[in-house]
């Protein structure tokens, strides 16, 4: 197995991304989960350093003018989000393969600077009607908020055909076996 590997798992919000990437970290321990930075301000019960490395927004700038960051962007005003090359470090170090959960933009980013050593994959909802569902079923989205994700996922959508694969996610199951698949292929 090539210690510089990379695993990139991208989707629209409610996609189904996050239950995913859990069960793949569960079943296969040669993953690591890539904790990325955020200037957001941690929910209840987030822990810095297990969930993500809570920044400040000059700390996050300084690591910026330190080329820290194996990729970084603005997701929404005013908020940064990055993956650190530390943290992709970190994890080769222990001779493990980073899992990389982050936002569409992010995900190509990262696949553009390694390339080969990076396999992405994209978790497709089965219809945006499926995932307004799904997004509504949450409760946590205002209607507007809801609209913007609606948005935001039929932007993200128009990417899919660059990433390596696509995996429909209609039956939870079968789309988590798919991913499976995909990285042990990759992973050797």
């Amino acid at each position: 197995m090539s210690s510089q590997k990379i695993i990139i798992i991208t989707a629209p919000s409610g996609a189904g991304k996050t239950t995913i990437v859990r069960k793949l970290l569960s079943e296969l321990p040669q993953l690591a989960f890539s904790i990325s930075a955020s200037t957001r301000r941690p929910r209840e019960a987030e822990v810095h350093g297990k969930d993500y490395y809570f920044l400040t927004t000059e700390e996050f700038h300084r690591k910026i003018e330190e080329d820290a960051f194996a990729e970084y962007e603005m997701v929404y005003a005013g908020k940064y989000y990055g993956t650190l090359k530390s943290e992709l470090q970190r994890i080769w170090d222990h001779e493990q393969v980073p899992l990389v959960d982050i936002d569409v933009k992010g995900a190509l980013s990262i696949k553009e600077k390694y390339q080969e050593a990076a396999l992405s994959i994209f978790i497709q909802p089965p219809s945006l009607e499926a995932l307004r569902l799904r997004l509504s079923e949450r409760g946590t989205e205002t209607p507007s908020s809801l609209e913007e994700r609606l948005a935001k996922a039929r932007y993200e959508l128009s990417f899919a055909h660059e990433f390596d694969a696509i995996v429909l996610n209609d039956e939870l199951e079968t789309a988590c076996k798919a991913v499976k698949d995909l990285v042990l292929k990759f992973i050797g």
